[in-house]
């Protein structure tokens, strides 16, 4: 009996405990989070933007050959030798083999038909096209003209661009902080508040630099054949910072 009746007070004591600890568990759970913590912080959020607009001094183009015959050994060396052209102007106006970056070729077939729907035969087609970095610009007109005259067939996907851009980067961000920073002020007085430590801090840089001319030439004879009209206009960097604040 003796040992019965420590069984029954152990029981008791155990449970006493475990409702002390719930208990505490449930107080704390209503309390919520400590007060200051990120979750209660009153905060305010700004966005700043900064531009920097400046002339490209550098052009990536997609310069390539498309050949076809019913042969598919006669499409592959007859693409290979008006490549070879090709190169050679490029070469001879200036552009350095590691500005030359073949990015595509591929062989495939149409099967051709009659009027009445039978099959004919097999035309096979080689495309074989190469991106070309060009770091002077004002010749970038005479250089596609050279390459069609070379037996270039296939030109697209003019991009202009900055070689470096770090300094109009680092200019771009420095005028979106200051952006951010004048925003937040205006609204803390509009707001009647206090504004406290900056919380988060992000940062988007982005630009643009892209241009798809129709490539053509004008004139009616060789000799008045006018070169063709490249404008490559102005790149925007901008930049986007958003800065929270604490308020108080």
């Amino acid at each position: 009996m003796p040992t019965q009746n420590l069984i029954l007070n152990g029981e008791k004591n155990m449970r006493k405990t475990v409702f002390v600890v719930m208990l505490a568990a449930l107080l704390l759970a209503a309390c919520g989070p400590v007060a200051g913590g990120s979750e209660y912080r009153n905060s305010l959020s700004v966005t700043g933007v900064g531009q920097v607009s400046l002339a490209p001094d550098i052009a990536y183009v997609s310069v390539g050959v498309r050949t076809e015959s019913s042969d598919v050994s006669t499409a592959v060396s007859e693409n290979a030798a008006e490549v070879q052209k090709v190169m050679a102007v490029l070469r001879n106006a200036g552009v350095e083999d590691k500005d030359l970056q073949t990015n595509n070729f591929s062989v495939y077939s149409n099967d051709q038909y009659d009027f009445e729907g039978n099959r004919s035969g097999t035309l096979y087609n080689v495309d074989n096209t190469v991106y070309v970095t060009v770091r002077d610009l004002s010749r970038l007109g005479e250089l596609l003209d050279d390459a069609v005259g070379a037996g270039a067939n296939s030109i697209w996907g003019v991009q202009f661009d900055i070689s470096d851009r770090s300094a109009a980067e680092s200019e771009a961000r420095d005028m979106a902080v200051a952006e951010a920073q004048t925003q937040a002020k205006e609204l803390a007085v509009v707001a009647d508040v206090t504004l406290g430590d900056v919380i988060t801090v992000s940062y988007s840089p982005s630009g643009d630099g892209f241009y798809y001319p129709q490539y053509g030439v004008g004139g009616g004879g060789a000799a008045d054949q006018a070169s063709t009209s490249i404008i490559p206009g102005l790149i925007n960097i901008s930049v986007s910072v958003s800065l929270t604040y604490e308020i108080r």
